[in-house]
């Protein structure tokens, strides 16, 4: 079953890939690098409620999964409705606020182009709305996941993927201001996805019927594991959206504008990866929901390998030939976007270990020291780049100090769950983390030696994507994967070549 939701997810997230970098290179040559740059930011001044949103998000999630697991039917209905319930409530909350102290820091905090305030406060507005709009859509995509109908998942995000491109081509011809423009219509979009979501629930999920409920029980156990979420969450959006601030700060929306192309360079590769978190995630959950702890450690131990392994193939040419991908992509490239990009990808490879974990904590409910030790040790990023930034080091320090901190954390995490489901630490060392250190070194021999071997030109890098991914997989099979998995994998290999021999 995994499986299968993970090659649906492909399906989708390759076309989604290909939408999301033409549109991506077209709408930075539309708006300029200095409109593109106030969009970033300003829309990361939104995105930082997301740390509420997604505290939500989580506890909802895991509370639908869980249910599902334990079958209980009526509970699972009253979860949903109560979820309903308080996405309405935070809405009002987050938009209130958002058109008060939002407006207020935009306007007379943030480094912003005079003659373009008043774009800017357009796309705060519009950003507000989008954010409250995908807000209340949470409950709905949390059952999608639960029931595992990704190929619902799959066609609802290539929907919204070909509207968006549809929105580039009505900001090339538009008259009005470009930057209000879009952001005007990324909210119509948004509006089309959430009633998309809402009808397909509906007629498909027994609990998507929304009635009026007050369970006290239930809001209180949900609100106690969002206000955990929420304070983890604090970490990443101090991390991500609180840099992208100080970095607006100290160096101008340029340095943004470079750090946004190289975040959504990155976020596409990520959907490769984050398809099979997807779609492992609800397994976990309902492992330990039926008492299945022994599969639940499998799953986690080979969900943080296989989901390393998954970026790593993408990390390897794409860290080589960094500065070509994006020349061919990007009419225009802003300084700093190549090292960036580089950092960046790193950066994710480092996060990506903790993700099984955190699922593995989220499912037993109690996430309390979890969340307490995980958010300390995760918020240095931002008062460490703070420092570093004030004593005049260059913006790249603070991807630095992302990846030493993320993987310090892989050490907290593994602390954590030994003391709260008596987690096989030393096992996850040995199967996951050396394993994983010596397939990455082996697999850039080979494709380095070709970088500096041949000058910079389409064949070397038609010819480092090439070996990349054949060093990479040989690295993989040879030293990343246990004997069993590596048997597994050869039998499989076999039988599709058969199959296309037969052919």
């Amino acid at each position: 079953r995994i499986a299968k939701n993970t090659l649906l997810l492909y399906i989708r997230t390759f076309m989604i890939m290909a939408i999301t970098l033409y549109t991506s290179r077209v709408v930075l040559n539309v708006l300029g690098v200095e409109n593109y740059g106030i969009y970033n930011v300003v829309g990361g001044v939104v995105a930082m409620f997301s740390v509420i949103s997604g505290s939500l998000s989580s506890a909802i999630s895991r509370f639908i999964t869980f249910e599902l697991g334990c079958g209980n039917i009526e509970r699972l209905k009253s979860v949903f409705s109560t979820s309903i319930n308080i996405q309405i409530a935070i809405s009002l909350i987050v938009f209130i606020v958002g058109e008060s102290v939002g407006i207020w820091f935009l306007n007379y905090e943030m480094n912003i182009p005079s003659d373009r305030l008043v774009a800017a406060n357009w796309v705060l507005h519009c950003s507000l709305l989008t954010f409250v709009i995908n807000l209340i859509s949470i409950p709905y995509n949390a059952c999608i996941i639960a029931h595992e109908h990704m190929k619902a998942f799959a066609y609802v995000s290539i929907l919204e993927a070909v509207l968006k491109l549809a929105v580039v081509y009505a900001l090339l011809s538009s008259p009005f201001d470009k930057l209000s423009t879009y952001a005007v219509l990324l909210v119509i979009v948004a509006v089309v996805i959430r009633i998309t979501y809402g009808i397909y629930c509906k007629r498909h999920f027994y609990e998507c019927n929304y009635r009026y409920v007050y369970d006290k029980l239930i809001i209180r156990e949900m609100t106690s594991f969002a206000g955990w979420s929420f304070f983890g969450n604090c970490a990443y959006i101090f991390n991500t959206q609180g840099v992208n601030i100080l970095i607006n700060l100290f160096f101008g929306v340029t340095v943004n504008a470079a750090r946004g192309i190289a975040t959504q360079l990155n976020a596409a590769v990520m959907q490769f990866v984050n398809n099979f978190t997807i779609a492992i995630n609800p397994q976990i959950t309902k492992s330990y929901a039926s008492g299945d702890r022994k599969y639940m450690f499998m799953l986690v131990c080979r969900g943080a390998k296989y989901s390393y392994f998954l970026l790593f193939l993408f990390v390897v040419p794409f860290v080589l030939e960094t500065e070509a991908i994006l020349t061919m992509w990007l009419k225009v490239v802003p300084e700093y976007t190549p090292i960036f990009m580089k950092l960046a990808m790193f950066g994710s490879l480092a996060t990506l270990l903790g993700n099984s974990m955190m699922t593995a904590a989220s499912a037993t409910g109690k996430i309390r020291k979890y969340q307490l030790w995980v958010t300390m040790v995760g918020c240095l990023v931002f008062p460490l780049t703070w420092m570093a930034f004030k004593l005049g080091y260059p913006a790249i320090i603070t991807y630095v100090i992302y990846i030493a901190i993320y993987m310090l954390l892989i050490f907290v995490r593994l602390h954590i769950l030994k003391g709260l489901l008596d987690f096989p630490v030393m096992p996850f060392i040995r199967q996951v983390i050396c394993r994983l250190v010596f397939t990455s070194i082996v697999a850039f021999i080979i494709p380095c030696g070709i970088i500096y071997s041949m000058n910079s030109s389409i064949l070397r890098l038609c010819i480092v994507f090439a070996v990349s991914f054949l060093s990479t997989c040989v690295s993989i099979c040879l030293l990343g994967l246990e004997q069993d998995e590596r048997a597994y994998f050869i039998s499989k290999l076999k039988n599709i070549m058969l199959k296309f021999n037969k052919v």
